[in-house]
């Protein structure tokens, strides 16, 4: 993707909404390296999958060669910003804002590289919180017309809600603006993106550029991203599905986005993942079970994206434990990271050995035969291996280390699969009669 292909990119996989200025934005990617920002309220510690988007574009940005901006708004979080609630926020407090923008900063680092300046990390407060307020009215304040501001979608519904709009509240697109213009002078910053809710005060800052610096700016809006049953992205019976581990494992994350409907797999592929479009256009035309490996992919692109491939790897090979494996053809999405090799086909280089079948048909205890099978160093070993969850018969997990291994369990090929740990294996061939 060109520096000049950004809009482009965006538009095809779903990001954009509204823009300002098309013709002039379009020409202003393709006449070099371009800056662009993007806010983060520090309402939490943590960032969630309904953050996904505007995080992503700033990584789809970076990638074409641009230079991302990711703001946290250490001055603005003390505000509030009124946008899209029905009532005033619960004020935070200096220390509340600190510790959530460090939190956000952490994550923020595993979607964008901010090495050598290739990204910048700013937080407001550097110029918000030292503001003299009577300069600030005079020199910014009067380039705005309240009657203007009112008719603003997000302060509209405030003022016909009961609560009404506070007058802290009524600032927020004054700093915001403010905000754009700050990184304009500061980094020649010239594009805001946001959400949708955000179009009135990210136009407000390009109108101040323009007044103020006499330069052109711009602004890209993203559509609400809801399921196709209408659900807002990110929310469950559970609550949000957070970026923190701490707050949703990896694994939960994982099987989140294994769970996506039929109807949103290729539409999320193209937002949530960086898969070439060429392949998740494929995705259109699958039965069930393809739909099926496909949000495997999902699953362990996103969760990747966010955590890391080793801990999307260790959530790919925990589902496949729990529900047993699923076959991912190479072909499909091949572009993905993702480990494909089945519990069969690991099974045709894992080390054999054979029981007779007079010892199955009576049941052999599973820490006796783990221990049998050389996947444990003793008995206690394999019972050790077996309470702590990291035996399996299968693909599935051994629950009790006395459970009974009988001709029952026998595959179609007559054998049985046996893992321990993550990669480590036997197939067990029932011997003839003795």
């Amino acid at each position: 993707m060109g520096q000049a292909d950004l809009l482009e990119t965006l538009r095809r996989r779903g990001f954009i909404e509204q823009t300002t200025h098309e013709e002039e934005l379009s020409r202003f990617f393709a006449e070099g390296p371009a800056t662009g920002y993007i806010g983060f309220d520090p309402t939490a510690d943590s960032l969630h999958v309904g953050h996904l988007v505007p995080i992503l574009a700033l990584a789809h940005m970076q990638r074409a060669g641009h230079r991302p901006i990711a703001l946290v708004g250490g001055g603005t979080g003390l505000v509030g910003d009124p946008s899209g609630k029905a009532e005033m926020r619960k004020l935070l407090t200096l220390q509340d804002v600190e510790r959530n923008a460090a939190g956000i900063r952490r994550q923020l680092s595993r979607f964008l590289d901010f090495e050598g300046d290739r990204a910048l990390l700013l937080n407001n407060a550097a110029w918000l919180l030292d503001l003299r307020v009577i300069p600030f009215l005079r020199d910014i304040g009067r380039h705005f017309s309240v009657n203007r501001m009112i008719k603003a979608e997000g302060y509209r519904m405030r003022l016909e809600s009961e609560e009404g709009l506070s007058f802290i509240e009524f600032n927020y697109m004054v700093l915001q603006a403010y905000d754009f213009l700050e990184l304009c002078r500061r980094h020649d910053c010239r594009l805001q993106m946001g959400g949708r809710d955000q179009w009135g005060n990210i136009v407000a800052g390009v109108e101040l550029i323009r007044r103020v610096e006499q330069k052109a700016a711009f602004g890209i809006t993203f559509p609400l991203i809801t399921t196709s049953s209408g659900e807002k992205m990110g929310k469950t019976a559970r609550g949000a599905v957070w970026l923190d581990p701490a707050r949703t494992s990896p694994y939960d994350y994982f099987q989140f986005w294994v769970n996506t409907d039929d109807r949103d797999v290729g539409r999320f592929l193209a937002l949530f993942t960086f898969l070439p479009l060429e392949e998740i256009r494929e995705v259109g035309g699958l039965a069930a079970e393809g739909l099926n490996a496909a949000k495997a992919i999902l699953a362990f692109e996103a969760t990747a994206l966010a955590h890391g491939r080793e801990a999307a790897a260790a959530a790919w090979s925990a589902a496949q434990g729990l529900f047993g494996a699923r076959d991912v053809p190479a072909d499909l999405l091949p572009s993905s990271a993702m480990p494909r090799e089945t519990e069969a086909a690991r099974a045709e280089a894992t080390p054999r050995c054979t029981i007779p079948r007079a010892r199955l048909k009576a049941g052999i205890p599973a820490f006796r035969l783990f221990h049998e099978a050389g996947l444990a160093a003793s008995g206690a070993a394999a019972r050790r291996l077996i309470e702590q969850g990291g035996a399996y018969l299968n693909g599935r997990r051994i629950e009790a280390h006395d459970r009974l291994v009988t001709e029952a369990d026998l595959d179609a090929e007559g054998g049985l699969l046996l893992r321990g740990g993550k990669k480590r294996y036997c197939r067990v061939q029932a011997g003839p009669e003795l």
